[in-house]
């Protein structure tokens, strides 16, 4: 199984990328947000996971080890592919995820094509127990985070870029407004 790679970009494309480790390309598929990350630059490092089927083998890359997490969570529940799982991870990040989950919200994960209400009801009842393990502080976090990711998407900028600047502020603050307010600040500079 191949874990992680780490190498040059050798080509992208709309949805994958191909890496060169020591001379040899490797095609893993990446979220949208990925790609956005990544354009522009030549060295990469993505965390991997080596999905195998009788007719399928292929690599699905993230930035982040959360990411994986999530993707191989989603992945284990019937009736989520990696195909829905890379379309529910390219819409919302791991955090929002959880939080939809905690609260059994399913209309973030029927946004994404081919997750129907009954796969969203069924990921929400398969994810509830693996996640309602959290402790509540990082609960309250989630969901500071998920309410200021929804304002920040409907104010009008991409998931790339609401993610991004929300990673920028501090843990510490946990009002929402506040969150928004300072997200809307780094946004600003760009």
């Amino acid at each position: 199984m191949i874990a992680k790679l780490r190498g040059k970009i050798d080509l992208m494309h709309d949805n994958y990328v191909i890496v060169d480790v020591s001379g040899v390309g490797y095609k893993v598929f990446v979220t949208v947000h990925t790609f956005g990350m990544v354009a522009g630059k030549s060295d990469i490092e993505l965390y991997t996971h080596t999905y195998v089927r009788e007719d399928t083998l292929a690599l699905y890359g993230f930035l982040e080890i959360a990411e994986l997490e999530m993707f191989e969570l989603l992945i284990s529940i019937s009736g989520i592919g990696p195909k829905a799982a890379m379309g529910i991870l390219a819409i919302a990040d791991p955090k929002t995820i959880s939080m939809a989950v905690l609260n059994e919200d399913p209309s973030i994960l029927t946004r994404v094509s081919g997750v129907g209400k009954k796969i969203a009801q069924r990921v929400i009842l398969e994810l509830k127990n693996k996640i309602t393990n959290m402790p509540s502080g990082e609960k309250a976090q989630l969901e500071s985070d998920s309410d200021a990711f929804e304002a920040l998407v409907a104010m009008g900028y991409s998931v790339s870029e609401s993610r991004e600047a929300l990673k920028l502020i501090s843990n510490d603050i946990k009002d929402v407004g506040e969150r928004v307010k300072l997200a809307l600040k780094s946004l600003g500079k760009k």
